[in-house]
């Protein structure tokens, strides 16, 4: 972390300088560029992007009094913490939470009085996908962390409670989305608003109000199955209470199981009755009770004594989406500029049986949060904005296909169905590893995402999908780290230059000098070309170096002090640009990411942690064509 440039400042250095002239009103803006409609999951997560744009206007409105208190989501992905990590906050996450290590299944004993077994056990996660593990902490706490990254950014951001979204209007003003709001003065009479916006994003859950105002409608199909979900504290005698557990028991249903944070709370998904035909479950009289009865039955041999139920909620099981996520229609031109957009549950609907709406939905906010800020800010053209449909939309598809396939196979081994089996729940959840750890999205080419024609340079690193992050030492202190953590949600694009092995280590780095040289002067240098005059050198494109040699065996005065980059009123220099190997092999990032060592080349990445591009070492002129489709040029 890097802090004290400008001068000495003691505090907690997550807290982050006011922006100058800000000053707090309890009144709505007039104007923003960036309104949000719903401070959940995925409104939070956009807000908090936003967040760090002292020269971005945000302004995100909830019907709530007040921030989520208790329920909803819990389960925590490893991709979404590596994306916390860029955050700031996933050593928070790491420390209150409850780790899922394994899961385990149970099922019922042929001879049916005998109840059920444990019949098998898998790891949660596979070794290696991420330097992070699957983890259970509350939605309320994890918007509790997104708030904290708000208040403390430049714009002190908060949200503004109490209201709710009564319409939406189009004009051709430079704020061209007019929302009007409603609100309950102090008196208790209903108040209006209006505000305008450059850009408006619902974020307001399965019953959005912005996607009924753009006509969408969520398409789809139910199984007409009620499912109950409750967080209790409780006595039981049944041996993997605080192991995830999936427990299937022919006849009586399925239960959940998830361990929760704290050490004594635990949730229990459990299969209530079949619906009848268009029969919904808020026409049926459901208590925490049924629930509790329904899982006992579930449960036996063992008993589950609920001492205290400190939410519960029954839910119609169904996978619904939107034929898009933006205002534009199918017929619109490849000109036309999205202004409104949707995200998160407002654009699709699952069951929580793989633990990927909350992800999903967060990884839908920081996919469109710094593409609103790189158009905002002027340094990308507004056409980027299409790409988050297209991108988006696609990856909600592969979610229901997959939450659809799931919640079948749970139901038919509840039933007894004799075309499946226990053993194929565990099979088909180990085969999906990849998906419910949330690391299997790989965007598609694009002018965002390149083509794989240079992807043997570096096998561990698949164009279109997520960073993966390896140990390595940074040079200039010898401390060992996570290449991927350099990666914070500050809008900037990373460039990582593996540099080739060559006979020595002086030719090493004469080819990683001739790069930086490319980088630091030539017209053609997206550096050069696309880094506002007033700004930081890395502003716009961040470059980190990896010298595939022991740092003990580089000397600094011999590298292009390009990577160490003057900043601030006192140009000071920033020694955290270069990397290196350290004493084992566990740091040799070429071997553990299939880099090839001898050619080495560029790995070009996303502000959303995503790789967009593998290119060869002196690929120089393909990088600038590559990214002149992205940015804007500066003058």
């Amino acid at each position: 972390m890097q802090y004290h440039i400008e001068d000495y400042r003691s505090g907690d250095p997550d807290i982050k300088l006011a922006a100058k002239g800000l000053a707090h009103n309890s009144a709505l803006p007039k104007e923003t560029d960036v309104l949000i409609i719903g401070c959940g999951p995925a409104g939070l997560t956009l807000a908090a992007q936003l967040s760090a744009f002292s020269d971005i206007r945000t302004c995100i409105i909830e019907q709530r009094s007040g921030p989520l208190e208790r329920g909803h989501a819990d389960g925590i992905a490893c991709r979404t913490i590596e994306m916390f990590n860029a955050f700031g906050f996933s050593h928070k996450v790491l420390r209150e939470a409850c780790w899922v290590n394994e899961l385990n299944f149970w099922r019922t004993h042929e001879e049916t009085s005998k109840g059920i077994y444990r019949s098998g056990r898998v790891k949660d996660t596979e070794e290696g996908l991420s330097e992070f593990p699957h983890v259970i902490l509350n939605q309320a706490r994890v918007q509790e962390l997104f708030l904290d990254v708000m208040r403390n950014s430049p714009n002190r951001s908060e949200p503004y409670y109490d209201r709710t979204l009564v319409s939406i209007k189009t004009d051709e003003n430079e704020f061209p989305v007019i929302a009007e709001l409603e609100y309950k003065d102090k008196n208790g009479e209903i108040r209006k608003e209006i505000i305008r916006t450059k850009y408006l994003v619902g974020t307001d859950g399965a019953r959005s109000a912005v996607r009924k105002e753009l006509n969408l409608e969520l398409k789809g199909d139910s199984t007409n199955q009620a499912w109950g979900v409750m967080d209790i504290l409780a006595v039981t005698d049944f041996p993997d209470n605080r192991m995830k557990a999936i427990i299937s028991s022919p006849g009586d249903g399925t239960v959940v199981l998830i361990p929760r944070e704290g050490g004594y709370l635990f949730r229990v998904y459990v299969e209530m009755d079949k619906l009848g035909e268009g029969e919904r479950v808020r026409t049926r009289t459901f208590d925490s009770q049924d629930l509790i009865n329904a899982a006992n039955k579930v449960f036996y041999p063992y008993s589950l004594d609920v001492r205290h139920v400190a939410w519960w909620s029954v839910y119609e099981i169904g996978q619904r989406m939107t034929d898009r996520f933006d205002d534009l229609s199918f017929s619109d031109n490849e000109t036309a500029i999205p202004k409104i957009f949707i995200a998160g549950d407002a654009g699709h609907t699952h069951s929580p049986k793989a633990g990927q709406g909350m992800n999903v939905s967060m990884q839908d906010a920081f996919n469109l949060g710094w593409k609103l800020a790189a158009v905002l800010l002027g340094k990308s053209p507004e056409t980027l904005l299409r790409t988050y449909n297209s991108e988006r939309h696609s990856i909600a598809r592969d979610l229901i296909n997959f939450d659809r396939e799931w919640t079948t196979l749970l139901h038919q081994v509840s039933k007894g169905d004799q075309s499946v089996s226990a053993e194929d729940v565990q099979i088909y959840f180990t085969r999906s590893g990849h998906y419910t750890a949330g690391t299997a999205t790989q965007y598609t080419p694009s002018i965002l995402t390149g083509s794989s024609k240079y992807q043997d340079l570096a096998t561990g690193y698949s164009v279109g999908k997520r960073f993966h992050s390896s140990p390595i030492v940074r040079f200039s202190d010898a401390k060992p780290m996570h290449l991927g953590h350099v990666i914070e949600a500050d809008g900037r694009w990373r460039l990582f230059a593996f540099s080739p092995q060559k006979q020595t280590v002086a030719e090493s780095l004469n080819a990683l000098n001739g790069l930086c040289e490319f980088l630091k002067s030539d017209p053609n240098s997206p550096v050069v070309r696309y880094t506002p005059k007033t700004q930081e050198m890395d502003s716009v494109l961040d470059v980190r170096a990896i010298i595939p040699y022991h740092f003990r065996d580089i000397n600094l005065a011999d590298i292009h002090e390009f990577l160490f980059p003057r900043k601030g009123k006192f140009e000071l220099r920033d020694y955290e640009k270069v990397f290196c190997f350290g004493e084992n092999e566990d740091t040799n990032i070429y071997l553990q990411r299939g880099i090839d060592l001898k050619e080495g080349c560029l790995v070009l990445v996303r502000p959303d942690q995503y790789v967009s591009h593998v290119l060869p070492f002196n690929a120089t002129e393909e990088l600038s064509h590559f990214m002149s489709n992205i940015f804007v040029e500066q003058h």
